[in-house]
């Protein structure tokens, strides 16, 4: 069975609430719900936290302890220099994921300091990028 952590950072809490526009009316629960149902030979574990240290500190514990992570690192792709060490410093592979095309947004968030520490960026398919990544990792 794959051990797979899915990590959420900053205001990905509010997701069916937060700018429905952007990001959809569906809570994480629910897609996360969805995952697991759709891969049982799956142990899909779930963090979230809108704290940078404690994003690291779950990396740390994930990264050694799963066979690959899922990030959605929110604003903090966009800032942290520490996430991308974080990403370095475990054997587990990280998928980066966003469920916006960033690229078609504001220009600050077309830069992320993640990506080159990931093995992969699935962005701008809804709730299904997380599906994406699974995928991903799975294979």
């Amino acid at each position: 069975m794959k051990k797979i952590e899915i990590i959420n950072g900053p205001n990905l809490n509010l997701l069916g609430k937060r700018e429905p526009s952007v990001y959809g009316n569906t809570a994480f629960e629910t897609c996360l719900e969805t995952l697991r149902a759709s891969y049982p030979e799956c142990d899909i574990a779930y963090f979230q936290s809108n704290i940078e240290g404690e994003l690291i500190n779950r990396i740390h514990e994930a990264g050694f302890a799963s066979d690959g992570i899922i990030l959605n690192a929110g604003a903090y792709t966009h800032t942290s220099v520490a996430l991308h060490d974080a990403i370095k410093a475990v054997p587990a592979p990280v998928v980066e994921v966003h469920i916006s095309n960033v690229h078609a947004r504001e220009e600050f968030r077309h830069r992320s300091y993640i990506s080159a520490a990931c093995k992969g960026v699935i962005a701008g398919f809804g709730m299904d990028s997380y599906r994406l990544a699974l995928e991903a990792l799975i294979k």
